[in-house]
């Protein structure tokens, strides 16, 4: 039963991941067959198809009340995104970041990450058990909707020119289908992820913490990863730290916010300022390492990996 548990959770991640970067080339080719602005499918349909795994798996374990899976899934996601992910990226490749970027878009993940840090530790700021309640949520999705308007007034939307349309993967018929089966396949593949990860820890005496900060979470970061060292490789230094700064805002603002205002608040055990503490550390020396000479070394990338190392070391022999 063991062995089936673990094919399963593998397949369930592979079809996550895979549904994840279907979602993103229909989207995008819906967007295009309307002549909707390339830049505002970037910052919108590009990080909701990314963090459509981690959506998917937030509800699903908010609703079957394995909190701690849901967590680990946020709180794993934006360390991996920006440790692991942007470390990697930059080791490739070291990336520029713009004065723009450094003045708005860093400091603005910044603020989103210290107001999570202090929702989520009740014990420290208003002596309580650690966790979220619906009105910490409602903070969390007024700071998204903040971020969204922050990207209608900056964002210069031009209107694709009428003519011929460039080409696209899919034609508008099948653009609609693949989103709707791919969103398809991501809920009912983190059903499969979740029951499974719950049974495999069971069954061998493992934390469902350790569980989702390992497995699931990387699994679910491929695609962050493979966007984000792709566009470093090409020189598209935009792409790359846009991305994880739209991801892992996405991530804490609806990922976590939206799941727990329909289901309720939650108390953790598992989770606290260590694991929280290392999430502001990482949009902290993002956006103190994207300051410094406009560019993100590699050496600034190998002390990221490092610092991941260190936490997940920790996670582990904890």
């Amino acid at each position: 039963m063991l062995a089936l548990n673990l094919v399963m959770l593998v397949l369930g991640l592979v079809a996550l991941v895979k549904a994840s970067d279907v979602f993103v080339d229909a989207a995008s080719s819906l967007a295009t067959r309307l002549r909707v602005p390339k830049m505002l499918v970037a910052l919108t349909i590009a990080a909701f198809g990314t963090c459509a795994p981690e959506l998917a798996i937030s509800f699903t374990s908010i609703a079957s009340h394995n909190v701690d899976m849901t967590l680990a899934n946020v709180i794993g996601s934006c360390i991996v995104n920006i440790l692991l992910i942007v470390g990697i990226a930059t080791i490739v490749k070291p990336i520029e970041v713009k004065e723009r970027t450094v003045k708005r878009e860093l400091p603005l993940l910044v603020v989103v990450t210290a107001v999570f840090f202090i929702v989520l530790n009740d014990s420290i700021f208003f002596g309580g058990k650690n966790g979220l309640s619906r009105l910490d949520s409602l903070i969390l999705l007024a700071l998204f909707g903040v971020f969204m308007l922050y990207i209608m007034f900056t964002v210069h939307v031009r209107k694709t020119k009428r003519g011929r349309l460039p080409k696209t993967k899919y034609t508008l018929g099948y653009a609609i289908l693949y989103i709707v089966l791919s969103l398809a396949t991501i809920a009912l593949s983190a059903d499969i992820v979740v029951d499974n990860a719950v049974a495999v820890a069971s069954a061998v005496g493992i934390s469902q913490k350790i569980i989702a900060m390992t497995a699931i979470v990387i699994g679910t970061s491929l695609p962050e990863l493979t966007m984000t060292v792709g566009a470093s490789k090409k020189g598209e230094f935009d792409l790359a730290v846009g991305n994880i700064i739209g991801t892992n805002i996405f991530n804490i603002c609806i990922v976590l916010g939206l799941p727990t205002l329909i289901f309720g608040g939650f108390e953790s055990q598992s989770f606290g300022i260590i694991d929280t503490l290392v999430v502001l550390m990482a949009a902290v020396s993002y956006y103190v390492f994207g300051r410094s000479n406009k560019k993100l070394t590699r050496k600034e990338g190998f002390l990221m990996v490092a610092l991941f190392a260190a936490y997940y070391a920790y996670v582990l022999l904890a």
